[in-house]
């Protein structure tokens, strides 16, 4: 069995996956937009919903990580958060500066009894991040 974090977004999903990119150094390893879709798959209602992202995946780090828009078909669903653990201080601050623009603060980057650095956020695409380097 593996868990494999899908994040759905509201037409900015290649927006969020070029923010990803830029913040936590992901891999785009697939990218496919409703008009790639097989039609026994899905039908588009409209042409505007056949140029959003019918299936992605990213690599960050060795985490797989899917990714797709809702058409006006498929109502928006649940949050998820994703916790990222990093290697050094330097990097979780880094990724924190890119993320947290325009992004809700939960918690701003702080020490906790079991990290040297922690932020919880919810950035401008609606995806909650906690970023955390352990002690």
């Amino acid at each position: 069995m593996e868990i494999i974090p899908n994040l759905h977004f509201s037409g900015e999903c290649e927006k969020a996956i070029e923010l990803y990119e830029r913040a936590l150094g992901a891999k785009r390893t697939v990218l496919l937009t409703y008009k790639d879709a097989n039609p026994m798959d899905w039908q588009p209602s409209s042409d505007k919903d056949g140029e959003l992202v019918y299936h992605a995946e990213l690599m960050i780090g060795d985490q797989r990580i899917m990714l797709n828009d809702h058409t006006s078909d498929i109502p928006c669903g649940t949050n998820v958060s994703l916790l990222v653990l990093f290697d050094s201080v330097q990097e979780a601050s880094r990724a924190y500066a890119v993320l947290k623009e325009g992004a809700q603060i939960l918690a701003p980057n702080t020490e906790t009894t079991y990290s040297s650095f922690f932020a919880s956020l919810i950035d401008r695409y609606g995806v909650r991040w906690e970023l955390m380097k352990e002690n």
